[in-house]
């Protein structure tokens, strides 16, 4: 297996998920379609399907014109997100096979009524996770369409428990202001300063911040370390699920 990060639109990132052993392949989110399809006519690959995290139209805005360009794609998108396009509503258990790759839904209800997302544990390469705008480097979603629970169950109950050495794809090259904040909120924080002076190398060069890891989320994500006693200080806040919130919503009114 194989992933190609495609960076669309200001700061999106669509991905190709390639099975080496077919050449068969997914998009995930080509909210730009011609320049994901010029980029799996680089790859060479035949794309089967199109799954769909979310709704929003940085996400979802490009299925129909890929389904008018690629007419065999299966359109695959969350439970109850009403996403553009989506053939088959998925939820949690729910695989897709994408040539021999088994992809399975973490369903992730928050930031969307039905936002997913996609988990792989090939035999040819490293898990990974795909999880659109419910976790971002250092960073999450807003809660639009949900609570400040079900983003702890998505994000720390879900995400946080996937094996500490999975890849994490997320949706936004959001990193370095999620760090600026997360900065803020445990400035003694070592591995937020040395994540953060990487991510500003990574960017004068033109590289993207993806894939993070499950580990590194830990050690940085001041969201998904919402049990923290650094973190539960700096709230105010004795229950986690209390100090999500308030870091969501310091986050949200948080300029740099």
């Amino acid at each position: 297996m194989r992933v190609v990060t495609v960076p669309i639109l200001e700061d999106n990132y669509a991905y190709l998920v390639i099975d080496e052993a077919t050449k068969k392949a997914a998009c995930i989110d080509p909210a730009e379609p011609k320049v994901v399809l010029e980029a799996a006519k680089k790859e060479n690959v035949e794309l089967t399907h199109i799954l769909t995290t979310h709704a929003h139209w940085d996400h979802a805005g490009g299925n129909e014109e890929m389904k008018r360009l690629v007419p065999n794609l299966e359109v695959v998108g969350g439970k109850g997100d009403r996403a553009q396009a989506v053939m088959r509503e998925v939820g949690d258990g729910d695989t897709v096979l994408v040539g021999s790759l088994e992809v399975k839904v973490l369903y992730t209800p928050c930031h969307t009524a039905g936002h997913v997302c996609y988990y792989l544990e090939p035999k040819d390469g490293p898990r990974c996770v795909f999880t659109g705008d419910t976790m971002f480097v250092a960073g999450c979603g807003n809660f639009n369409a949900g609570t400040p629970q079900q983003m702890f169950h998505a994000l720390v109950e879900k995400i946080g428990s996937l094996p500490p050495d999975t890849l994490v794809y997320c949706g936004h090259e959001y990193t370095e202001k999620n760090l600026m904040y997360a900065q803020t909120a445990e400035p003694n924080n070592q591995a937020i300063k040395d994540k953060l002076a990487w991510v500003r190398q990574q960017r004068a060069q033109g590289n993207p911040t993806v894939p993070s890891t499950v580990s590194t989320e830990w050690q940085i994500n001041p969201f998904l370390r919402c049990r923290e006693q650094t973190l539960l200080e700096y709230t105010g806040k004795s229950d986690p699920v209390e100090c999500l919130a308030v870091i969501r919503a310091r986050k949200s009114a948080w300029r740099p």
